[in-house]
């Protein structure tokens, strides 16, 4: 997990750095659920904010990346181990970018237990630390497992750990792109907020169970909201997320239900020197419209932060996606970016008006996430007031979520045999699907082209590909200010049907 925004890389780059704690348990409380949690939420909405007061020792804050990696969990203390359960749970140690403690509840039948930390349940490898004067320092975060992809392994497949951050797994997955609890002011306001799971409550599972429900309580100097997660595993892990949110006070940029990612380069961009054709864990933005259309935006890595976004009245759905699945488009043996999971969400009931907002940022190299999507609703409950919203993450591979009737496969640019004239830009883009599939040799299709007031059309063209059988749009453009951005949405037609969805692409300032 990366961050793209400097207050958020502490974070998430821990994600890939610990191996976690085990569980010992406390006393048991009473029943809890989502209602009693919303209760919590809604009281911290109307206090003022508290940061959560680390006391960290001295000693874990001063580890370095080796020394604070060189901490493992052990697994014979997961959660649930030797109880013939289907998940376990295990616990990341905090240290090194992990200094705010989480809490960790575990819910049973007889009531809910807390759970402590305990020194016995790590390994600290060549660390020479005092845990026995820490006492329950608590947790950095937690994993769950669950035999994903054999009977007889338990794999990784959600991880909690850092801020709001959280990201799954589905069958035949490494881990990729993130989700959040939620985004508060990443553009538009005078500083991105990172809300933080402070609380969490992890209910366990009967013997047959499939799937998980975590609860966790958010918090943030403007925000408290109460949050439920099922998890259902499977080629494709499905998260149910409900939430309900309360502001403090007023925002300027509300995202809802967070994706964060990361494009280096790829096809649409090329890189000069790096021997790997493409580099990213999500390749473009797809979104479905209430007005019924869909909608593919490239992903690119600007040289300055580049925010845009898409209206509608009705949200049908929204994902950051990695469609090239060809190891050949990659050539990395160890990051191996074609099995990076797509995160596709669907809203639950009716969201109402608002817009999707993606933000690309410079970075310097991969291990910086640079690419947010969200939902901004277009309106906000007063302080004080809930605002609910439920919705489900698809994590896919392979079989992922598609337009019904043809989408892009890939955008590239650059020029061919003749060579482009000043501020002029070609880009090649292939289309294919059922809806292209069936049409006769010699359909009459159309490309349908508009650029923006910063455009000029040179030349479009829209013919079948007789090497592939996909269709083939091309596609020169000329930039009329350089300094200013380009907007350039296309689909191809056959007499009055579009065929498509909508290649919607954005030529950043030069």
């Amino acid at each position: 997990m990366r961050s793209p925004l400097g207050a958020a890389a502490a974070a998430a780059t821990a994600l890939t750095l610990a191996y976690g704690p085990a569980s010992a348990v406390a006393p048991a409380a009473p029943h809890f659920d989502f209602e009693q949690l919303t209760q919590r939420a809604r009281a911290l909405a109307q206090a003022p904010f508290q940061p959560s007061a680390s006391t960290l020792p001295q000693e874990l804050k001063a580890l370095d990346y080796d020394q604070y990696r060189d901490i493992r969990f052990r697994p014979e203390r997961a959660l649930w181990r030797g109880e013939n359960l289907p998940f376990e749970v295990m616990f990341f140690h905090l240290g090194k970018l992990q200094t705010e403690p989480v809490l960790i509840n575990e819910i049973t039948p007889s009531g809910v237990r807390h759970v402590t930390f305990k020194r016995d349940d790590f390994d600290y490898g060549k660390n020479r630390l005092k845990p026995e004067t820490w006492g329950d320092v608590g947790f950095g975060g937690f994993r769950v497992h669950y035999p994903l992809n054999t009977p007889r392994y338990k794999d990784e497949l959600v991880v909690f750990l850092g801020a709001s951050y959280f990201r799954a797994l589905g069958g035949g997955q490494r881990y990729g792109l993130s989700a959040r609890g939620l985004a508060i002011d990443t553009v538009g306001g005078q500083r991105e907020e990172f809300p933080r799971f402070k609380e969490f409550w992890i209910r366990k599972p009967a013997p047959n169970a499939t799937s998980l429900t975590v609860y966790g309580l958010l918090d943030s100097p403007r925000a408290a909201g109460a949050y439920e997660f099922e998890v259902k595993p499977g080629g494709q892990t499905l998260v149910d997320v409900r939430s309900r949110l309360f502001l403090r006070s007023g925002v300027a940029t509300l995202g809802v239900a967070p994706l964060t990612s990361m494009f280096m380069f790829g096809e649409n961009q090329p890189h000069a020197s790096d021997f790997r054709p493409e580099v990213h864990d999500s390749d473009g933005l797809m979104v479905a419209t209430g007005e019924g259309e869909w909608i593919w935006r490239p992903l690119v890595r600007p040289q300055q932060p580049l925010a845009t976004s898409f209206q509608t009245r009705q949200l049908r759905g929204f994902g950051l996606m990695q469609r090239d699945r060809a190891f050949s488009s990659y050539e990395d043996t160890e990051a191996r970016y074609e099995l990076r999971p797509s995160a596709w969400i669907t809203p639950q009931g009716e969201w109402g008006p608002g817009r999707v907002e993606l933000v690309q940022l410079p970075a310097p190299d991969e291990a910086n996430d640079n690419i947010v999507a969200y939902w901004v609703p277009a309106q906000l409950p007063a302080a004080g007031q809930p605002l609910e919203l439920a919705y489900q993450i698809r994590w896919q591979g392979t079989d992922q979520q598609r337009p019904p009737g043809a989408w892009v496969t890939q955008t590239r640019t650059g020029r061919g045999f003749h060579s482009l004239q000043k501020d002029e830009h070609q880009f090649i883009v292939d289309f294919t699907g059922p809806s292209l599939a069936q049409l006769p040799e010699d359909a009459p299709v159309k490309a349908v082209v508009t650029a923006g007031p910063n455009g000029r059309i040179v030349e479009r063209n829209a013919y079948r590909n007789d090497a592939t059988g996909a269709w083939r749009l091309a596609l020169r453009v000329h930039q009329l200010q350089r300094a200013q951005p380009l907007e350039l949405r296309a689909y191809l037609q056959h007499g009055n049907d579009i065929l498509t969805e909508t290649w919607s692409n954005i030529i950043p300032p030069q």
